[in-house]
């Protein structure tokens, strides 16, 4: 028995042995493929090291351990040729690659197409940087939100007609995604413990069901809000001074506004905010369906129950508040002519907001 173990570990290595190293193509494939037969032949499971295991049964149990011990030793150095061999072979084969696939790094690289930042991500930013430097603060607010704050204290109680067309991606019984960043004036309000004067926006993304092919279920707003005390007489004017900074620098500076009595739940009085087409100056277009102004905003005087509902007496404080929609804003800043191209990530649009800026 010990004459056959060594005469397989005579065979297995002089075999390995006789595979050349420095070959290359087809010869080194086939070196490869041979280097596994030997591995199958003398290892594998019908292998001859194995089929000397498997007759240890007919030894006596003194010879079992010596021979079963060989086989042993037999078998690691055989494994451990078979792994120095293949790791040349690998090396060679890897060194044949490295001369086949060459890059002459001199060569010039092939252009990335890429786009630039968002129209929707430069209105937002453009519009925060306006009301920051006018002494607002950015508020951020949660998407997820209670029917309290969505709804209830902004003065739209359960059963109220206006909620019909924003009761929408309800989670559960009280939660939803919001319907308008308007809910997060509620947040600033009662967080507001010391009643200091407020001057925020908050602009993020809002979710309602909408039943027609020229709306989309999610769209972003920018909501301001400013209350202080009725001392200070925070009026219609100062609104109409803001939003009038506010539009000119968005969309031009020679836009006019008009205010258009309207409702709103959370506002008292409310107003339609309307500027002047800026494509045809207010002549009248496609654009602006030929009446020479294009709604953009709704805004009015902060509705005494709202006040009350947020921890303000609306005897001693007052204030204004507005919102608007930011894909409207982008199209009219950058004349964008259908909403979808928004949402469609495709670079060739994407890719000319950077020199429209510079313009």
């Amino acid at each position: 028995m010990k004459e056959k173990i060594s005469k397989i570990k005579q065979n297995a290595l002089e075999e390995i042995s006789n595979i050349q190293e420095n070959l290359k193509g087809a010869e080194l494939e086939n070196a490869l493929k041979t280097l596994n037969e030997i591995k199958v032949k003398y290892l594998g499971k019908k292998g001859e090291l194995t089929s000397v295991l498997r007759g240890m049964g007919a030894l006596a149990p003194e010879e079992r351990p010596v021979i079963g011990s060989l086989v042993n030793e037999v078998r690691e150095e055989i494994e451990n040729s078979l792994k120095e061999k293949e790791e040349k072979l690998k090396e060679a084969e890897l060194q044949e690659k490295l001369e086949k696939e060459t890059i002459d790094i001199t060569l010039p690289g092939t252009k990335i197409k890429r786009g630039s930042k968002h129209p929707v991500n430069r209105v937002i930013e453009e519009i925060e940087d306006l009301f920051v430097s006018m002494g607002y603060d950015v508020i951020p607010g949660p998407e997820l939100e209670t029917d309290e704050f969505c709804f209830e204290r902004l003065n739209l109680p359960k059963g109220h007609p206006a909620r019909d067309m924003q009761d929408s991606f309800y989670i559960t019984n009280e939660y939803l995604l919001r319907t308008q960043t308007s809910a997060v004036q509620a947040r600033a309000m009662l967080a507001n413990k010391e009643k200091t004067p407020i001057r925020m926006i908050c602009a993020g993304k809002t979710y309602r069901r909408e039943d027609d092919a020229t709306h989309s279920h999610q769209f972003g707003q920018v909501e301001g809000l400013v209350i202080d005390k009725k001392e200070r007489n925070v009026s219609l004017a100062d609104l109409k001074g803001t939003l009038e900074v506010f539009v000119k620098k968005l969309i031009g500076k020679n836009c006019e506004l008009r205010f258009r009595p309207s409702y709103f739940p959370f506002t008292e009085p409310s107003y339609e905010v309307d500027v002047s087409c800026f494509k045809c100056g207010g002549k009248g277009c496609n654009l602006c369906k030929h009446t020479g102004w294009i709604e953009v905003l709704g805004s009015g005087i902060v509705h005494p129950n709202v006040l009350k509902m947020n921890g303000y007496d609306p005897n001693e404080y007052g204030g204004f508040a507005f919102g608007t929609g930011l894909e409207r804003l982008a199209m009219f800043k950058y004349g964008i002519p259908d909403m979808r191209y928004l949402y469609a990530n495709d670079v060739r649009f994407l890719n000319q907001f950077d020199r429209k800026d510079e313009e």
